[in-house]
């Protein structure tokens, strides 16, 4: 009977010993649940930074290539604008070396002495200077000017030497004399000068 007693008296302790077993059981599992959960949102977080970075590197690279074809683009219009001021600058190139050229036949021309010339001669001459004039003003308007460096030293890139002489009382290289002028349209050498140059 004793035992009996025991048994019934062990009972309730044994049911609450089992409830507390369950119910740490329940949050051990619910632990470990949460451990797992954990573990895979760091996971997800870990994976989310490097697509993040890669995301930012992307980000990056693109800025770049849009700063560089804006560099580029720049540079593209600056090139353009400045063959287009070239071209606009140097338009007239090639009608003004022709226009030298019938200023050089006008220069000829106009060589001739007065002196015993006849009246209509004359007035031909005259009308002949009155174009040549004429045909210089049109030419110093669009910026042509005359390369003509009598006395200084020789510029090869302005002049080229056809002739030589030796006088002591000159420098060397010095321009002695323009044999064919030169033209410069605005900065630009249309035409070297022909010259003779003193060589010691």
């Amino acid at each position: 009977m004793a035992k009996k007693k025991e048994v019934k008296q062990e009972e309730p302790e044994l049911l609450e010993e089992t409830k507390e077993l369950e119910q740490d059981t329940k949050i051990n599992n619910e632990m470990l649940k949460l451990e797992e959960e954990i573990t895979s949102l760091t996971q997800e977080n870990k994976k989310l930074d490097e697509e993040n970075e890669q995301l930012k590197k992307d980000k990056d690279d693109l800025v770049n290539k849009v700063k560089l074809a804006q560099a580029e683009l720049i540079n593209y219009r600056k090139r353009k604008d400045e063959e287009t001021a070239s071209l606009l600058k140097y338009a007239n190139e090639g009608i003004i070396k022709e226009l030298v050229n019938v200023k050089d036949n006008f220069e000829r021309a106009l060589v001739v002495k007065e002196e015993n010339m006849s009246e209509e001669l004359t007035k031909y001459l005259s009308g002949f200077k009155l174009m040549y004039d004429e045909l210089s003003n049109i030419l110093t308007k669009f910026g042509v000017e005359e390369i003509n460096r009598v006395g200084q030293i020789f510029d090869p890139n302005e002049e080229q030497a056809l002739l030589t002489d030796s006088l002591p009382d000159h420098e060397d290289e010095e321009v002695l004399e323009v044999l064919l002028k030169g033209y410069k349209l605005k900065d630009r050498v249309i035409r070297a000068a022909s010259v003779k140059i003193n060589q010691k």
